[in-house]
């Protein structure tokens, strides 16, 4: 195997409409010998939606080191493997980052390259009109230990502050921020971007509870928080 010339793929997928797909991205998932899914099943679909017929193994954050001795040695036996997410960019809030350091460390020639695409985050930020240009992305807040620190931190920021939340977590999430926030802040809750109940909406913090508090209905899907500097 000459591992100057391998390749291991990191590529975007749509967040929701399965055209915010680019070009470049299904060329090389119709090149690569195999693509690594965080759920196959879910991957199927978009690879069907753009006829690409490729072999898919699951990788995801409980996957067993077994599965990944599995994925190292096709890389040994000279297989290019394409890593995807069931929605965005890999390792971003998604698995995948184990895999990419131990190749890194153990294959250090082989080249690991970005395919860029959808990221619910930076989408949601970009409609904002929220001012700055700099922010603090924090992933999915922890359950527990440390939440209240990043919420006094995000109160104190100078920054815009950006999260992800699930639709069980939206309604306890927003009342910690009322009570963290000063209640002149602005916070955008964005759900379902790209989808077809795509909404974005910017509230004071008491107003974004009560909205919801009063629209139960609109607690699906994905959501990304912003908070104004």
């Amino acid at each position: 195997m000459e591992k100057e010339n391998s390749k291991f793929y990191v590529v975007a997928t749509p967040i929701g409409n399965l055209k915010d797909f680019s070009f470049r991205a299904v060329e090389v998932l119709s090149s690569v010998d195999s693509i690594l899914c965080e759920d196959t099943r879910e991957t199927q679909k978009l690879l069907n939606a753009y006829d690409i017929k490729k072999p898919t193994y699951s990788y995801h954050a409980q996957s067993s080191q077994k599965r990944e001795d599995f994925i190292i040695q096709k890389i040994q036996e000279g297989e290019t493997f394409a890593l995807v997410s069931d929605a965005g960019t890999p390792t971003i809030s998604d698995p995948g980052v184990k895999i990419i350091s131990r190749i890194r460390k153990e294959f250090p020639e082989i080249q690991i390259i970005p395919i860029p695409g959808a990221t619910a985050f930076v989408s949601a930020l970009s409609v904002t009109g929220f001012k700055g240009g700099q922010f603090t992305f924090y992933g999915f807040l922890p359950h527990k230990k440390g939440r209240k620190k990043i919420f006094e931190e995000i109160a104190n920021s100078e920054k815009i502050s950006v999260f992800y939340e699930s639709p069980h977590r939206l309604l306890k999430t927003l009342t910690e921020l009322t009570e963290s926030l000063d209640d002149k802040k602005e916070v955008c809750v964005a759900r379902e971007i790209t989808k077809i109940f795509e909404e974005t909406r910017i509230m004071k913090p008491q107003e974004m509870l009560d909205f919801f508090k009063e629209n139960p209905e609109k607690i699906k899907g994905e959501f990304v928080i912003i908070i104004n500097s």
